[in-house]
């Protein structure tokens, strides 16, 4: 085991398997006490039980590590206080918060449901929320803290994912709002856009929809995708040599990762006093829209 996080405690979110697994056994074998947050559900949020989060806690000591299971559920902000308080009462403080609870609840916006888009804004949006506050309360009184937030590149755009695109783009506003919130007071706040093999991107009906739209090939490559790739970016991004780094984002899969840029405007038109309509019909097709080219063209119907 590494010392850079001796002395540190964490918890992770959603550390049951996956992913967020592989974050607390990263931590944890850096010195950190880690506390792995399960709720123990399907991919679509559905069921719990309390086997998965401990069944990591006893990995991490069989490593010779220090961990604690909670078993909340990040929707609700009594689950993400008592998630928060787990840390407290298990090892006497906190300093690193990682948000890393999802579902899936995939379906085109035409046919998707409020249940459907609320269940998935709920664990993703509202459960970053749920835990940063009452984390972000002990931080700012300690003048310290790493938090570390999961987006995704669906927020980019990805068909059949409005409700997790909007949530997980909404977690880059988020970050980079508390990044400047939190910065004064020693609290850095960033995301990663992991990319890797897990029961959610590798689920049977996904793999059947990739099959169908002759994206095997794509599976295979998914497949290779370690989740464990993750975590060493974590880690990073959680130690005391990261302090300059808040407000970002990462692209992160197995042997690659990046920094995504931030946005900027790219073209500007300008006037005194306001543009009027016939002036806008006049100058947009030979400025802001010249070159823009539609990258969802309208299709045929199928027969």
């Amino acid at each position: 085991m590494g010392d850079r996080l001796k002395g540190k405690v964490a918890i992770v979110t959603g550390a049951g398997g996956g992913i967020g697994r592989g974050h607390a056994l990263a931590l944890a074998s850096e010195g950190a006490k880690v506390v792995v947050n399960d709720l123990g559900g399907a991919v679509d949020g559905s069921g719990s039980s309390s086997s998965a989060a401990s069944k990591v806690v006893e990995e991490i000591k069989a490593a010779g590590g220090e961990a604690a299971a909670n078993f909340d559920s990040v929707t609700t902000v009594e689950g993400g206080e008592n998630i928060i308080k787990t840390a407290i009462d298990a090892f006497g403080k906190l300093d690193i918060l990682v948000n890393n609870a999802g579902i899936l609840r995939d379906r085109m916006v035409f046919n998707m449901s409020p249940e459907e888009w609320d269940s998935v804004i709920k664990v993703h949006l509202y459960g970053h929320f749920n835990t940063t506050r009452p984390a972000c309360v002990l931080f700012r009184q300690q003048r310290s803290g790493r938090i570390i937030n999961t987006s995704s590149t669906s927020g980019l755009g990805n068909r059949g994912q409005s409700n997790y695109a909007a949530a997980k783009e909404g977690i880059v506003g988020f970050t980079r709002t508390v990044a400047i919130e939190m910065g004064r007071y020693g609290v850095t706040c960033n995301a990663i856009r992991p990319n890797a093999g897990t029961r959610m991107t590798m689920s049977d009906d996904m793999k059947q929809a990739a099959e169908r739209s002759g994206r095997g090939e794509f599976v295979k490559y998914l497949e290779a995708l370690k989740p464990e790739d993750i975590a060493p970016l974590i880690v990073w991004l959680a130690s005391d040599d990261s302090a300059n780094v808040n407000g970002r984002t990462f692209f992160v899969q197995t042997g690659r990762i990046a920094l995504f840029s931030e946005p900027v405007q790219e073209k500007v038109i300008e006037k005194q006093g306001g543009f009027t309509i016939d002036e806008l019909f006049e100058k947009m097709p030979k400025t802001l829209a010249d070159g823009l080219v539609n990258a969802s063209p309208p299709e045929q119907p199928k027969e």
